[in-house]
């Protein structure tokens, strides 16, 4: 029989963001208190209901509030926490500027030619390059941690844009229909290398993905 091994991707926390901009990869973006607390929630839930099968491996995207996500985990199980570039963020031409429906720089037609294509999306990272990164990091990972579990914390649409990947479905969809509330683990089930399915749960609770630009 083959060994079945969970890669679970985490979300990061809440990120203090008053200015409610798409901060993306930009630096100095930390958790806010809330998701400091989300962070800490996670950690119980990777040593409480989710701890069969064990997390024996832990990595990180590098920007800071993948870190600070991955610290309170690392720290309960005893964990070194690596770091991997695959899991960061998606590049897009909008970092630094709101772009909630009808703000900002959607509003603005010096930025409308970026909208010209959704299905790649012309106004950052193609979606196929960035399934194409995650599922190296997670095979990576599920690799390092065979037979048992591997934690991999990561950004809302790294994380989305895979799990479409996985489960055959398109990647152009509405960002308000995305199952990856913050601090939320999709939970991905290898058999041997086989994919054999995703779960998902969220230990901090439910979030609006529509409402937390940049995460």
């Amino acid at each position: 029989m083959s060994e079945t091994t969970v890669v679970h991707l985490l979300r990061h926390g809440e990120v203090f963001n008053p200015a409610k901009v798409l901060y993306g990869r930009l630096p100095g973006y930390r958790l806010s208190e809330a998701g400091e607390g989300m962070a800490r929630d996670a950690a119980r839930w990777f040593t409480g209901v989710a701890a069969d099968p064990p997390v024996t491996h832990l990595v990180s995207s590098p920007l800071e509030r993948a870190q600070q996500t991955a610290a309170p985990i690392a720290e309960a199980l005893g964990l070194p926490v690596a770091t991997d570039d695959r899991l960061i963020e998606a590049a897009s031409d909008f970092e630094g500027l709101r772009v909630a429906v009808g703000d900002g720089a959607l509003r603005d037609p010096r930025h409308w030619w970026k909208l010209r294509n959704p299905f790649r999306p012309s106004w950052g990272e193609p979606y196929v390059e960035i399934a194409a990164r995650m599922l190296l990091a997670v095979e990576a990972a599920r690799d390092a941690a065979r037979g048992s579990a591997a934690v991999c914390v990561s950004h809302q649409l790294p994380i989305w844009t895979l799990r479409l990947h996985l489960e055959g479905r398109r990647y152009v969809h509405d960002p308000r229909r995305r199952e990856c509330a913050l601090a939320s683990v999709t939970s991905v089930t290898f058999e041997g290398d086989r994919f054999a399915g995703v779960t998902y749960a969220e230990p901090a609770g439910a979030t609006d993905p529509d409402a937390v630009p940049g995460a």
